[in-house]
């Protein structure tokens, strides 16, 4: 008995019972692909309704897949109509079904015997012309969704057009041997956007000839020819038209590029790092050793925030691995950091720096970073340079790299002081920690800009605080005139500062030459205005401005910004704002080009209208004028009734019941004529547009140094708002000196968010080196410890920064760097269990910490048993104390720690967090102990706490009441017997 017999997922049985299966075939014949297994076997196509792997919605335009034993070959639609013709036709004969089914499986064994192998050895009927260009296109850049314009639409093929079409949820559908999916022009670059925002690599390949130039040349009937023009991922939107509000784009979009160098003799781990900015032109350089932790690296990316990271394929798996954990953190896809894998030859030193000598010694700019200085990097940052230059030269976007005046050390341990990536989360600094947003940071707080790019520099503030007691001392200066003066000089500085674009992106954009007109004119227009309205408060800042730092922003930036006011004088405002560039110039004598081509279409203009006077004769009508209908211009107009005078070689263009449009043969020519010198004035006009725009790119440091000046401004504006927030004082920041005194200091989010009717409870801190240099914190638990401790960090960084602090006095020495371990939490994907991720940190501040720090430990050895726990807390504790010599902070419910206060009086401190406790009451029936219940004071108070009242927590929690009992009840009976234990010791000779 021979098997059953399926043809397009039809089984035999199933095609008699089915009244549609002529329709069926037909549906699988056009539409889905047919599979052979090695040696002829025929396989069945999947059901209807699931999707065919290897369709030709997914078949990779390239090269043909082999799949599981299985070639998928496609079918070309317009070569299976005849086929489906015959079968069509012998079911309705009414032939016996196995015929029919014979009838179809060699029409499909013909079409695939046809169609088999590499696309390009196809007949010429198996790919359209832009199928094939879109193929070669796309050879050339397999990485990127490609979208094609197409007339007056883009369109994505292939998997290109799947992927699209799910992410922008638009139709996607068959058109020839491909899927695709369209999008019209002028939206572009919003759905750009989306697909960028979600990771994706996205290709505009645009036409490079216009339909009027192409019909006069001699390939008129060829394809249009088209050409990739920019290339977007998430760092790189910079654009013409890319963003369509300059103030959209408020957060960092870094583009972070790493290398390791491993030394094996020294047994060291050297990173190297480069971060670019493109849409801003910042660009950051370091090098470090790190350990296996990689703590080093995951400091600098948390504070660089980069958007898209670059590393070699033979990247280490440690690194890897904290690269992919920081890049997947968040839940949102928009979130994500997009990592790129490059080839690892470019990462190595000889191809780097060969990229970069090439580089750098064609640099005809002024204020290019010479070939010495890149020389002198270290030999992992030029690694990363050079593959970080052949990336961007695909974007267009590596003239960034050129200037000098752009390239700032990450860690420059002279300028800011050192803040961990554990300090920066557990501080919450930048993020709170609750759901990774801003409110409740400490940015949060501080963050009462007015522009984009003072936004940006705020957030660098914060993460890197000044070690420079002048520099300090000039911001502090700077914010106490702006809260005390009474001049109106300030006020309308701030007033300036409000409703600006974000200028910074904007002559970055202009600086690549990617600006439109419109985002040109805005930007050139505020520059212009700040320029001259700054200009005219020279006076008032010289007589009223007492502080350093504001006058010299004030009375540089005007100069800085002249250069903007004579680029915006050429240019046609309307034009301009409407992106007519074939009117942009107003005066064209800086133009020749232009006026000589606007000259030959005025001719030609003229000509067609002298043409007026020869048809009124002709026609005999003397009041006869030219029509011009939907965009065709120059049309004569003739009623239907008079046709007859109509010359027999006029050309007829339209008409109507009521009157035809004709072209005499001198005005099809002459027309024709005009469409040419337009559109070629179209391309001189945009050739010339170009070439401003490395006009004022000239200028491109000098704008970018004032726009530095006005974001220092603002965020200065911004510490006075917080400073307003009351009970802030201005803090003494003294170098030299190792100390913290704190009088009523407050936690500054806490403070905010609890408001005026619910006040934060403030409390005392006194550390001095030469003394008392170490707390142990002790008390209930919620009584406040890690708020408490965290209050004290966040006004050191306060402080440092040069902003008021949240308390009534305050006096600090400058403290190289902060140092924090607090929380318990594992790392899964380090495989890292909760106690390893404590001692890494931990060892992390052992190695890192100096006598002018500050070290917060939390908690230290809650990860393991009691006594291992207590050892290890005791032993670190001890090593702070004796032999770094910081102040700290030290966190604990180790009772034997607080004995280290009779070990070192003189730099040892107790205190706890006082409480109010209600005795537990005794049930008269059932003698069961009831559970204390504790009222919270959150005050530091000296000496330390007997307990630490967990089951309290446990109450507030909701445990059931039988599981308090038992557990208050073993409670006291572990307390009885450590307390027996510890009397039998002190009675034992």
């Amino acid at each position: 008995m021979h098997p059953p017999v399926t043809v397009c997922g039809f089984a035999h049985d199933e095609m008699k019972k089915s009244k549609i299966f002529p329709f069926g075939i037909l549906f699988r014949l056009l539409y889905k692909p047919f599979y052979s297994r090695p040696g002829g076997q025929s396989a069945s196509a999947p059901p209807p309704g699931r999707s065919c792997k290897g369709s030709p919605a997914r078949l990779n335009p390239v090269l043909l897949r082999e799949e599981k034993g299985r070639r998928v070959v496609p079918i070309a639609v317009r070569s299976v109509t005849m086929e489906v013709a015959v079968v069509a036709a012998v079911v309705a004969l009414g032939l016996p079904v196995m015929e029919q089914i014979n009838a179809a499986m060699k029409t499909a064994s013909n079409i695939q015997r046809r169609n088999s192998g590499n696309p390009s050895r196809r007949s010429k009927s198996a790919y359209t012309p832009l199928e094939q260009q879109v193929i070669q296109l796309k050879q050339q850049h397999k990485d990127a969704l490609l979208a094609v314009e197409c007339g007056y639409k883009y369109r994505f093929f292939g998997e290109d057009a799947e992927i699209a079409a799910k992410e922008l949820n638009i139709f996607c559908h068959l058109d020839h041997n491909f899927m695709t999916c369209s999008i019209p022009t002028h939206r572009l670059f919003v759905h750009v956007r989306r697909l960028v925002s979600r990771g994706h690599k996205v290709g505009v390949v645009k036409q490079t000839e216009t339909s009027a130039i192409k019909a006069s040349g001699a390939n008129r009937n060829a394809l249009f020819s088209r050409q990739l023009s920019a290339l977007y991922t998430k760092s790189t939107l910079v654009g013409e038209g890319i963003l369509v509000d300059l103030n959209m784009c408020l957060s960092y979009s870094f583009l972070l590029c790493v290398s390791e160098n491993w030394d094996k003799p020294k047994k060291q781990l050297t990173v190297g790092l480069v971060a670019v900015q493109p849409s801003t032109g910042d660009v950051l350089l370091d090098c470090f050793p790190d350990g296996q932790s990689r703590s080093e690296l995951e400091g600098r990316v948390l504070k660089i925030n980069p958007v898209e990271i670059l590393v070699p394929s033979d990247l280490s798996e440690q690194t890897h691995r904290l690269l992919q954990s920081i890049a997947n953190a968040s839940a949102q896809a928009d979130d994500r950091v997009r990592v790129e894998r490059r080839d690892s030859a470019q990462f190595e030193f000889a191809s780097a720096m060969n990229t970069a000598t090439e580089f750098y010694c064609h640099a005809p700019e002024k204020g290019s970073r010479s070939l010495s200085s890149v020389a002198s990097l270290e030999s992992p940052v030029i690694c990363c340079l050079g593959p970080l230059i052949q990336y961007l030269q695909e974007f267009n976007l590596e003239r960034v790299l050129r200037s000098e005046s752009s390239f700032q050390r990450l860690s420059c341990e002279s300028e800011g002081m050192s803040l961990s990536a554990a300090t920066l989360r557990n501080l919450e600094i930048l993020n709170n920690q609750t759901d990774g947003g801003a409110r409740g940071s400490l940015l949060w707080v501080l963050d009462h800009t007015r522009t984009p790019f003072g936004r940006r520099l705020m957030r660098k503030w914060a993460s890197r605080p000044l070690t420079d007691p002048r520099s300090i001392s000039e911001r502090q200066d700077a914010v106490q005139e702006i809260l005390e003066s009474q001049s109106l000089t300030l006020n309308a500085v701030k007033s300036l500062l409000s409703h600006l674009p974000d200028l910074e992106r904007g002559i970055c954009s202009i600086y690549h030459k990617k600006s439109s007109t419109q985002e040109f004119y805005l930007i050139s227009s505020g520059l212009s205005r700040l320029g001259s309205e700054l200009r005219a408060l020279l006076p008032a800042v010289q007589s009223q401005i007492s502080s350093a730092l504001l006058r010299g922003l004030l009375l540089d930036t005007p100069d800085l910004l002249a250069p903007a006011h004579s680029h915006l004088e050429v240019l046609n405002e309307r034009a301009a704002k409407t992106g007519n560039k074939t009117e942009l110039f107003s005066d064209l004598s800086g133009f020749p080009v232009l006026r000589e081509r606007r000259e030959q279409i005025q001719t030609v203009v003229g000509q067609i209208q002298d043409h007026r006077k020869d048809i009124r004769r002709t026609l005999k009508a003397p009041a006869l004028d030219y029509a011009t209908v939907s965009g065709q211009e120059f049309l004569i107009e003739v009623k239907n009734s008079l046709s007859s005078t109509v010359p027999p070689d006029w050309v007829k263009i339209s008409s109507t019941k009521a009157v035809s449009r004709y072209h005499s043969p001198f005005l099809a020519e002459r027309y024709k004529k005009l469409l040419q010198l337009r559109e070629q004035l179209l391309l001189d006009c945009q050739r010339e547009w170009t070439h401003f725009l490395d006009q004022f790119g000239e200028h491109y440091h000098t704008m970018k140094r004032a726009i530095s000046h006005l974001a220092t401004m603002d965020c200065l504006f911004s510490l006075a708002e917080v400073a307003k927030q009351g009970d802030y004082c201005r803090p003494e920041v003294c170098d030299g000196r190792r100390e913290i005194m704190i009088q009523d200091g407050r936690h500054p989010a806490i403070d905010l968010l609890m408001g005026e009717h619910n006040q934060y409870v403030p409390n005392l801190t006194k550390l001095q080196g030469d003394g008392r240099r170490t707390m142990i914190i002790t008390g209930p638990n919620m009584g406040g410890k890690s708020s408490y401790i965290r209050q004290v960090a966040l006004i050191c960084v306060l402080a440092q920064m040069g902003s008021y602090v949240p308390a009534s006095e305050a006096r600090l020495g400058v403290l190289d760097g902060i140092y924090t371990r607090m929380g318990a939490s594992d790392n899964i994907y380090k495989g890292r269990s909760t106690f390893m991720e404590e001692l890494t940190e931990a060892s992390e501040i052992i190695r890192r910490a100096t006598e002018r720090s500050l070290v917060i430990l939390d908690e230290l050895g809650r990860g393991t048993s009691t006594h291992d726990g207590i050892a290890i807390a005791y032993a670190t504790l001890k090593y702070f104390i004796k032999d770094v010599k910081a102040l700290t902070l030290f966190v604990t419910h180790y009772p034997p720690l607080c004995e280290l206060e009779q070990v070192y009086p003189e730099h040892v401190s107790n205190y706890h967090m006082a409480f109010l406790l209600n005795e537990p009451d005794i049930a008269a029936d059932t003698g069961e102990v009831q559970p204390e219940f504790i009222t919270f004071l959150y005050q530091l108070t000296e000496g330390a706490a007997g307990r630490s009242y967990g089951l309290n927590v446990a109450r507030l929690a909701d445990i059931p009441d039988d599981i308090l009992h038992t557990a208050s009840r073993k409670a006291r009976e572990l307390e009885s017997v450590v307390n027996g234990k510890r009397y039998e010791h002190a009675c034992s000779p």
